[in-house]
């Protein structure tokens, strides 16, 4: 794997990860393909597209008062496969909802392909309970 591939997959995840701890949505989202999938331990099933995610944090938002308050990265690992990559990582998410705040504990992993203008695009998102380290 060679080093200017892993820099510009942690570039991308790096981007996705800003933008997520800081509510950038428009970036956030855009960081995937319209047909990317998502799977979350919080949703009873896959969902398919990233509209259909994009709606279902938008109910979050009008039903429970979603937001992020912030978000830290650690444990980040790349594998490179010819034009995917998968990135996983530990996050430590903090957020606020009608309920109040909480920080929440989970494992990722994000699966980027090469896009058409040479950039990495996430095609998929898995995400994971994890206990608190």
């Amino acid at each position: 794997m060679s080093t200017t591939t892993v820099q510009e997959v942690r570039t991308a995840a790096d981007a996705l990860v800003a933008a997520f701890a800081e509510g950038r949505l428009d970036d956030y989202f855009g960081a995937f393909a319209p047909d990317a999938t998502f799977i979350f331990h919080t949703t009873p099933r896959r969902l398919g597209s990233t509209a259909e995610y994009r709606a279902l944090w938008q109910q979050w938002v009008e039903e429970d008062g979603f937001r992020i308050l912030g978000c830290t990265s650690s444990a980040q690992l790349i594998q490179h496969f010819g034009d995917t990559a998968v990135f996983s990582h530990d996050v430590k998410t903090q957020v606020a909802t009608n309920a109040g705040e909480e920080t929440v504990h989970e494992r990722e992993t994000i699966v980027f392909t090469r896009a058409d203008n040479g950039g990495w695009v996430a095609v998929h998102e898995h995400l994971s309970a994890r206990t608190a380290a």
